[in-house]
């Protein structure tokens, strides 16, 4: 029977920071699992035509790559996101499933990064340990996170209780859109005595947030709000994805797909 994974990335168009997450996600993923065909999906359908006009590099969304497997006489499908969490993308991609998986005699959609406790454990580990060099009292790490006005943004406020919980005071989260915003993490920050600020993405990639709005050099970037009240600022432009044991959790998610797949065999 003809078996594929299916991994969908919101995307991103810059080249680098593909290499160095997305596609290391897939290669973790490919190594892991060698009996299954690997494929590539991304949700976002911006990134899909800059790449397509600006470097000539077609990528399918995800209702293209199921129509592709299809077509191909593929039977068993494990679509496995590398999203952050379940939102609004991580719904394109279920509905983009649901509306193909009667082609399919099995399909099974892996969780994205953060879905359960253990997830937010292990990934505040992950953090913590990646920031290891920062470790001083008078250095707070503020992750910024990209906010939605779905649901799924509490993923935010809960990977702070679990930093709190762990004791790890040196760590902050913030989004760009939505709740808790980067005044409220300031607001939170200036209450303890600290001189140096190290800022780093909570994205899989390291794309236009990171560049301009964490690091940019506008005035209301983070890094230059928090450097004209007298801050030494750190941006570590660096996408989750580049962190093996982050890459582990989403193989984790596929295998644990993969033993749903067996289960319902």
């Amino acid at each position: 029977m003809k078996q594929a994974i299916l991994a969908v990335s919101f995307g991103t168009t810059y080249h680098e920071s593909r290499m160095k997450t997305i596609e290391a996600i897939e290669a973790d993923i490919k190594e892991a699992f060698p009996d299954f065909e690997h494929r590539r999906a991304f949700t976002s359908g911006i990134i899909i035509n800059i790449l397509k006009k600006r470097d000539g590099i077609y990528i399918d969304n995800v209702s293209e790559a199921l129509e592709k497997l299809s077509g191909e006489g593929f039977e068993r499908i494990i679509v496995q996101p590398t999203l952050v969490m379940g939102g609004e993308e991580n719904d394109l991609m279920l509905a983009a499933v649901r509306e193909y998986e009667g082609q399919f005699k099995q399909v099974v959609c892996g969780r994205p990064l953060l879905s359960e406790e253990g997830d937010y454990q292990r990934l505040a580990d992950i953090l913590n340990e990646d920031t290891k060099e920062y470790d001083s009292g008078e250095t707070k790490i503020i992750w910024m996170g990209h906010g939605t006005e779905h649901e799924a943004n509490e993923v935010y406020e809960r990977l702070n209780r679990v930093f709190e919980e762990k004791g790890y005071n040196r760590h902050h989260v913030g989004t760009v859109e939505a709740e808790p915003a980067f005044d409220q993490v300031k607001e939170e920050v200036k209450k303890t005595d600290f001189c140096r600020a190290v800022l780093q993405p909570l994205m899989i990639v390291c794309g236009d947030h990171a560049h301009n709005d964490m690091a940019g050099e506008d005035e209301d970037s983070w890094k230059c709000q928090l450097e004209a009240e007298g801050y030494e600022v750190v941006c570590r432009l660096k996408g989750m994805g580049e962190l093996e044991g982050v890459r582990r959790l989403l193989v984790d998610h596929a295998r644990d797909a993969i033993q749903r797949l067996e289960d319902i065999a």
